[in-house]
């Protein structure tokens, strides 16, 4: 069954505190308030898949500063582990980036070992620019800051 994308809603907030902690356990996941904050932010751009009646991935980009022209970060790509490999996290990337459009500089932050993400963002023109050491808190696991560059 194909996935189906739209707007994450603030009523999928608990299924993706719950896919946070399958993927991201070690590295302080978000909370279901933590995803409730980010829904109500004016700045911020979610979207969903969903296959069927259950919610597989989510992925969020918000809008830095007031005044254009604007940069945006990408917050969080997270895909159920069942259904990875299946271009899930590469559309919602897509989508994300569709939000920013070509002319605005995007910036992410992306785990060291996490080749697949990391993969997935040099395909979709994303560099590398920096390296944050231990960036994620609980594991102390580093992390690479990567930019798209406006076209």
């Amino acid at each position: 069954m194909d996935a189906v994308y739209g707007p994450l809603l603030r009523t999928d907030a608990a299924r993706c505190a719950e896919l946070e902690a399958m993927l991201f356990g070690g590295d302080d996941p978000w909370p279901e308030s933590a995803f409730l904050r980010e829904l109500a932010g004016p700045y911020g751009h979610y979207v969903a898949a969903r296959v069927g009646e259950t919610l597989v991935g989510y992925a969020g980009i918000f809008r830095l500063g007031r005044i254009p022209p604007f940069e945006y970060e990408i917050h969080t790509i997270g895909v159920d582990p069942e259904f990875q490999g299946r271009g899930i996290g590469r559309r919602m990337l897509t989508e994300l980036l569709d939000v920013a459009g070509p002319h605005a500089v995007v910036h992410l932050e992306v785990r060291t070992d996490n080749e697949p993400a990391i993969a997935l963002y040099k395909a979709s023109g994303f560099t590398t620019v920096g390296l944050r050491k231990r960036y994620y808190r609980m594991s102390g696991a580093d992390a690479y800051s990567m930019r798209r560059d406006a076209c």
